[in-house]
């Protein structure tokens, strides 16, 4: 079974220094239809205007990881890391038993875009953890760069959870496909650009939720940027 999840059906928040479109219900936007995907809990798009941020502020019993798109987002938590996450690279926290993080855009003049997405953990209670890394365009243009994996395979962050995410750029006749074994599900989320999966027409800011399916075909990209997700 496919399901379209359209962009422009997406909640949307506008707060000033934070716009914001929320592919799951969180927060002010409350959509029965759409409050998780197996263990997907939460795609938001945000951008944050320079200067802007999220305050110091806890999570628990989550797996949270950010894509930036664009700018550089200033992260700091309480396990004592602190670095800034530009283009290309990914970062993923355990929450557990509990951290907190505050994220921010010290820029000046350039907004920060990117990606903040939750995971349900395979269990509550685990200890915090915090793991980044770079994901450079190189590394996922024509193929499917695993970035996030329950083991940490081929140089990809560790998740607490059996899930296997892939991101990818492409632009032009290459095509792609990812098996899923019986009982798995997909769902592919397009960041940018255009792509066509398993013969729909995404524009940026769709999803692609995929049951029962044998695998996922990626074709017909116009400067497109994916992730794709495999979840139990």
């Amino acid at each position: 079974m496919l399901t379209l999840r359209p962009g422009n059906e997406r909640g949307h928040a506008d707060h000033g220094w934070l716009e914001s479109y929320h592919s799951f219900s969180f927060a002010g936007y409350v959509d029965p239809n759409h409050v998780h995907f197996g263990p997907l809990r939460v795609i938001n798009e945000d951008r944050v205007a320079p200067g802007g941020g999220f305050g110091q502020h806890g999570h628990r019993d989550m797996e949270i990881f950010s894509y930036v798109l664009s700018g550089e987002l200033a992260h700091r938590d309480t396990l004592g890391n602190g670095s800034s996450i530009g283009p290309g690279r990914v970062q993923l926290m355990t929450t557990g038993t509990g951290v907190e993080h505050s994220e921010f855009n010290h820029s000046n003049s350039e907004p920060v875009h990117f990606l903040q997405i939750w995971l349900f953990p395979r269990e509550r209670n685990l200890a915090p953890r915090y793991s980044e890394a770079d994901f450079p365009p190189e590394s996922k243009r024509d193929q499917l760069r695993l970035i996030i994996s329950p083991d940490g395979r081929n140089g990809s962050l560790r998740i607490e959870q059996d899930a296997f995410i892939h991101a990818s750029l492409l632009d032009g006749d290459t095509a792609l496909t990812h098996e899923l074994s019986p009982g798995r599900r997909g769902y592919v989320h397009l960041v940018r650009g255009a792509l066509e999966v398993n013969g729909h027409a995404l524009e940026g800011g769709d999803a692609l939720m995929l049951e029962d399916e044998a695998r996922i075909e990626l074709a017909r990209g116009r400067d497109a940027e994916v992730l794709v997700f495999d979840l139990p």
